[in-house]
């Protein structure tokens, strides 16, 4: 593609908030927008969001940041050739093909309310919690969309209904925008998931990349409710009428953890750790799917094109990470904007031995206890505020570690790229990653040096590269340019004797012990 002005917009729908931004053929970004919306909890262990306010929030993003660039002198509008998408995985909804309506709010992924379900799945299938893992890569959980779907299957009337009908579309985030971007009711709009959040929905087997028939038949889910399952990167449709930037392609969709893999330019044998609401932490283990032993999770990595390889991953998932930070200001007001928390932190040189375990809603990997709730255990009277602010930013490195070791332990030494020192790096992005205590903590805790890009939001860098690559804005090589990603990255490197990170981790694992079987405590 020639020099003229050229650029590449990314939708990045994460868990509380939408952007949109754009990058020109550099992959520098040039103009962004971002718009919280609504997280509703309307009982405990509950979490949902309003999918028009999301697409609403899609809308304002997409016209608010190309009015950006315009005035600062770009022309978007003759040099925008394609859209990618990313999004918040497994939040589940269900709407009327032939109203274009959400038949109920979508469930967001770490919504806890299918626990019942869970559990009857794990008595009547012969293969229990681990049933299904052998073709999709995954167990039973309440993180996972088909149980959500269940849910809304066996509790609200307007969905069984419809199911009945023919009626029901089901889709994860994905699959709502790109049906109402590409026209909905009013122009035929297309019914499709990529394989990335396809692979999280517990029905997709992993190795046909299609939707599973006898896990559909098991689950009595209909599967012309089902979206058609195609690549991250092609071009699937064009933008419609009545939105920002119309016949626009759409030509990149990934989740939000395999956007990052790909903005961070992940190679077989390397790994990322992403730090938001939770904290993914995802290992490219090629083109071979390896069934973890050690609590993880088997799941794609991505797969650039209709005819591409596709590169699997081990995934770790951690639901509380920069969510313990938002409580500590939300919810108990140990500070008022989560910048504090470093400040705070850092005016104590350790947590005087207390240790913070965030199970908010049940632990995810390695543990999968959804018995488990949050625990702050080693309180004295010598505790202050500043001892829990360190302890809440250690307890998300912690459980980074405990998910790389689960790595390790699968993967092998083979199976992780080291650099020339023999070094295992570990490539970091999200919004958490500013905070250089937290990072500092992390290469103290593994033991091995952390990889901060200086573009940390990789997630929308990842789903623009996917758009682009599929109409010839960028090659592979482009995107996996190892001397183009070892620039302007700041290294922490781990400063802690190993006898003490030794003595710390014990003491976690013990504070972790502390959490099982609490979900039956009394609430009154």
């Amino acid at each position: 593609m020639s020099d003229e002005e050229v650029y590449v917009g990314s939708i990045d729908q994460g868990t509380t908030s939408t952007r949109f931004i754009l990058y020109d053929r550099s992959a520098r970004a040039i103009a962004s927008h971002q718009v919280e919306f609504t997280q509703f909890y309307p009982e405990a262990g509950w979490v949902e969001h309003d999918p028009m306010e999301i697409l609403e929030s899609v809308k304002v993003c997409l016209a608010k940041a190309i009015d950006k660039a315009t005035a600062n002198g770009y022309n978007v509008d003759g040099g925008l050739k394609a859209i990618g998408l990313t999004n918040q995985r497994e939040t589940t909804l269900v709407w009327s093909k032939s109203t274009g309506c959400p038949l109920y709010n979508a469930i967001v992924w770490m919504d806890a309310r299918t626990s019942s379900i869970c559990r009857k799945l794990e008595q009547e299938l012969p293969g229990g919690r681990t049933h299904f893992v052998e073709t999709c890569g995954l167990p039973i959980s309440t993180y996972f969309s088909a149980v959500k779907l269940l849910w809304l299957k066996e509790n609200v009337d307007a969905v069984k209904v419809a199911m009945q009908k023919g009626d029901a579309l089901f889709g994860t985030v994905d699959t709502w925008l790109i049906w109402n971007l590409t026209g909905g009711i009013n122009g035929g709009g297309l019914h499709v998931t990529d394989v990335s959040n396809a692979s999280r929905t517990m029905l997709m087997n992993l190795k046909t990349l299609d939707w599973d028939q006898p896990t559909l038949c098991t689950l009595g889910i209909p599967a012309e409710s089902l979206p058609k399952i195609i690549s991250n990167s092609e071009v699937i449709g064009k933008i419609a009428k009545g939105w920002p930037i119309p016949g626009v392609p759409i030509s990149g969709c990934l989740g939000d953890q395999h956007a990052a893999m790909l903005g961070q330019a992940c190679r077989k044998g390397e790994a990322k750790s992403t730090y938001g609401t939770g904290a993914f932490i995802l290992l490219n283990t090629g083109e071979e799917v390896i069934h973890s032993r050690h609590g993880l999770l088997s799941t794609l990595a991505f797969k650039l094109g209709p005819d591409a390889p596709t590169n699997y991953a081990l995934e770790g998932s951690i639901a509380i990470a920069g969510a313990a930070v938002q409580w500590l200001r939300d919810s108990l007001g140990v500070i008022s904007s989560a910048s504090e928390i470093e400040d705070l932190a850092m005016s104590v040189d350790s947590t005087g031995g207390v240790y913070f375990v965030p199970a908010f809603n049940g632990l995810f990997a390695p543990w999968w206890r959804e018995d488990a709730r949050g625990v702050c255990i080693g309180i004295t009277r010598f505790t202050n505020k500043s001892h829990i602010a360190r302890a809440v930013l250690e307890s998300m490195c912690f459980q980074v570690k405990d998910v790389l070791d689960s790595m390790h332990k699968d993967a092998g030494e083979k199976g992780e790229a080291k650099n020339e020192k023999g070094e295992f790096l570990l490539r970091v992005d999200g919004g958490a990653t500013v905070n250089n205590l937290l990072m500092q903590i992390q290469a103290d805790l593994l033991g091995n040096p952390v990889v901060r890009p200086a573009d940390i939001e990789t997630t929308a860098l990842g789903a623009a590269y996917a758009a682009g690559l599929a109409v010839g804005i960028w090659t592979e090589n482009d995107i996996f340019s190892s001397g183009e990603r070892a620039e302007n990255v700041t290294t922490f490197h781990p400063r802690l004797d190993e006898g003490v990170r030794k003595s710390k981790l014990d003491s976690w694992c013990k504070a972790v012990s502390r959490t099982f079987d609490l979900a039956d405590l009394c609430l009154l």
